[in-house]
């Protein structure tokens, strides 16, 4: 396994956290598929199933943090806009070159998301309790309680 999913990756907002953990998943397809061997192709569409969920999973925190007021919204946007640039600069470079995906593009992938995480993800938490998302351990999902606090 590349990346082990841990309490210290937890944001701590369920439906965040189910996403981050799929994105771990994926990643962790990714490096298995590598190191197994089954083939460029299959790796390259694991790639492929791994950033389009994590476009997927930028719009949803982006929605979220426009709604919540988040501050920092723009800077943090801009982080999720780098990424996707620069890997979809590599997925074009990979196929062009007709080359497979090294380990350095996995340890490049796992060192942003678990920065991303522990240090771009982590500074919305704060912002997003203040305003009043509960922590997991609350009973109603995320999209739950935004919905009855604002038609409440």
């Amino acid at each position: 396994m590349l990346v082990e999913w841990t309490e210290q990756l937890s944001v701590g907002i369920e439906e965040i956290d189910e996403q981050h953990k799929i994105l771990v998943g994926l990643l962790n397809d990714l490096h298995r598929s590598i190191v197994e061997h089954h083939g460029s192709e299959q790796a390259m569409q694991t790639l492929d199933k791994l950033v389009e969920y994590t476009r997927i999973h930028f719009a949803v925190e982006e929605s979220l943090m426009r709604i919540l007021g988040y501050p920092d919204y723009e800077e943090h946007k801009e982080h999720h806009e780098m990424l996707i640039t620069e890997i979809g600069r590599l997925q074009q470079k990979l196929r062009d070159d007709h080359k497979s995906i090294t380990f350095e593009l996995l340890h490049f992938l796992k060192t942003w998301l678990t920065k991303h995480i522990l240090d771009d993800d982590m500074a919305y938490v704060d912002h997003f309790i203040s305003v009043g998302v509960k922590t997991q351990h609350a009973k109603q999902g995320l999209m739950n309680r935004l919905w009855h606090s604002i038609a409440g």
